[in-house]
């Protein structure tokens, strides 16, 4: 018999699939996203993290070019006034 040999076209099983996932949207989302909220949360706080260490980080080399600038200029000081004299 014909009928039995019938099999639905790939368009069939697309609209059952996209049919079954409205179905099962609103139970996967919510236990998506309770899942992925520790890991959010974990990256948040570890690229706050860097961004603070990142800061001291500058702030010491900042605080390193400064001194050695002022090296520089007393030294250049130093050095004019005594071509001067």
């Amino acid at each position: 018999m014909a009928i039995f040999n019938w099999r639905p076209n790939s368009t069939v099983w697309t609209g059952v699939a996209i049919g079954v996932g409205l179905l099962a949207a609103p139970v996967i989302i919510p236990m998506v996203a309770a899942a992925a909220r520790p890991v959010l949360k974990a990256a948040l706080k570890s690229g706050y993290l860097m961004y603070e260490r990142g800061r001291e980080m500058f702030a010491e080399v900042s605080e390193v070019a400064e001194d050695l600038l002022e090296e520089v200029k007393s030294e250049v000081q130093a050095e004019l006034v005594e071509t001067k004299e």
